[in-house]
């Protein structure tokens, strides 16, 4: 627990105009908006206007399934809005930028001196998009990571991180080849299901929607994996994050590349590597996932001991469904601000319990204590709201008591071989192999009874609300 005063003496230093908030977000939005309109610009050339619609109507299907996959993956502990918003924008406007540039010059540039424009076509496709858009599409995982840290904390975020940014790149991509297969289509005469423009839609949004996303998200992992490193690991940090890239840029070539393995090397490269692949990662991810909601029932009850959590909240609250019930039942009962008000108790108390584990493990920083009492003053403020909420939650979602067996009185006549009757009426055998009763007389697990405190937490929380357990 923090130690150090609540609210520590703010220093006030001089700061130059380039360092000052509004100007960094003004240059970052400037920056965005300015390759937006040049993406725009070079697609609309590409497709034509009319292709540029049809493709931009048909590469939008997916997005909203991806987005709601990634921000579900994202529930125990949600970040911020704006972090995602930068990242698909940095995926559809300045990574696609940077990789529709650097591609295009590239693959000339190899044509020009092989003077073979189809063996450019396949070494630029292979070689070189993979490294040129991976590393694009890293660099907003690399921003989050170093400009927004505190969001940042283990391999979940990166995925999201990740997955968002990929999912952008994806979008810009989808609408370039969708729409110059539709402006073939029209030079052609083809239509309907023999159209070029159905067999990319089939293959690029049905088929492999994940596969940008699949891509980045081990680069994603990389990052993910140095935020749970301490700080006395720096080479591990500074090498995890590449071993990702470099893994994403060789299933990207890969993937790439099997038009080259003959003429079903799609479908072979697709179910050998692609679906396992994709599978792997989903089950990483829930089963992270899953030991977050741990963390958060670990943590939680030396806060239940300094009187800020009642002790039925550290249970409901490391239950996603006791969540939702919680939620649900704030809304049926105090509108939709009962609601808003619940998820951010939860999100507060998620914090609160990923901030301390990693105070325990010395990654926590300087201001820890100021960033704890910041959230649990949040949590004070919402207690009335989010509270009863929770504990119907948690009473909705509590196990089933274990009935107990109770003991059967048996008659000395019942051991005609010797021996003492035992616990509950089983004959208890003199020597080192003796049988023990399958019953104990322990009473059922009660959810709601106050946990043991961990070894790590104070007998006195220097934080602990008012209240007549305070003088």
């Amino acid at each position: 627990m923090a130690t150090c005063p609540p609210y520590p003496t703010r220093v006030h230093r001089h700061t130059h105009w380039w360092q000052r908030t509004w100007v960094r977000y003004g240059a970052l939005i400037t920056l965005l908006a300015l390759s937006g309109l040049v993406i725009l610009a070079l697609v609309r050339e590409q497709t034509g206007t009319q292709g540029f619609l049809v493709g931009l109507g048909l590469a939008v299907l997916p997005v909203p399934l991806l987005m709601a996959a990634f921000r579900w993956l994202d529930r125990v502990d949600p970040g911020p809005w704006r972090n995602l918003l930068f990242c698909f924008a940095w995926g559809a406007c300045a990574a696609a930028l940077i990789a529709i540039v650097a591609n295009s010059f590239a693959t000339r540039w190899i044509a020009t001196a092989t003077a073979d424009p189809a063996s450019a076509d396949t070494l630029g496709a292979t070689v070189i998009a993979p490294v040129v858009e991976e590393s694009a599409k890293a660099a907003a995982v690399l921003l989050v990571f170093l400009f927004r840290r505190r969001d940042f904390t283990g391999i979940v975020d990166g995925v999201v991180v990740a997955g968002v940014t990929a999912t952008g790149f994806a979008f810009t991509e989808n609408i370039l080849y969708l729409g110059t297969a539709f402006g073939t289509d029209q030079l052609t005469g083809d239509s309907g299901f023999a159209s070029v423009t159905a067999a990319t839609f089939f293959v690029r949004v049905v088929m492999s929607p994940f596969a940008h996303p699949l891509f980045t998200v081990l680069t994603g992992i990389g990052f993910g994996v140095a935020a749970l490193s301490t700080g006395r690991h720096r080479l591990r940090r500074a090498l995890l994050p590449l071993a990702g890239l470099l893994l994403a840029m060789g299933m990207h070539a890969l993937w790439n590349g099997s038009a080259a393995f003959g003429e079903y090397g799609f479908f072979a490269v697709y179910a050998a590597f692609m679906v396992p692949s994709f599978g792997l990662l989903t089950w990483l991810v829930i089963w992270t996932r899953q030991r977050e909601l741990g963390t958060v029932r670990a943590e939680l009850p030396a806060y239940v001991m300094a009187g800020w959590l009642t002790p039925a909240e550290p249970y409901a609250l490391g239950s996603m469904r006791a969540r939702r019930i919680a939620r649900q039942y704030a809304r049926r009962h105090a509108g939709k601000e009962g609601a808003r008000a619940v998820a951010r108790y939860e999100a507060c108390a998620t914090s609160v319990a990923f901030l301390r584990q990693r105070g325990r493990r010395g990654r926590a920083g300087a201001d820890f204590a100021a960033r704890e009492r910041a959230l649990l003053d949040v949590l004070w403020h919402l207690r009335d709201l989010a509270r009863p909420a929770l504990d119907h939650a948690a009473r909705a979602t509590a196990p089933p008591p274990v009935p107990v067996r109770m003991p059967v009185a048996v008659p000395p006549w019942a051991y005609p071989y010797g021996g003492t009757p035992g616990a509950y009426g089983l004959r208890t055998a003199p020597g080192p192999y003796a049988p023990q009763a399958p019953y104990t007389t322990q009473a059922p697990h009660n959810p709601y009874a106050p946990p043991a405190v961990p070894p790590y937490a104070p007998s006195y929380h220097p934080y602990a609300p008012p209240g007549p357990h305070r003088p």
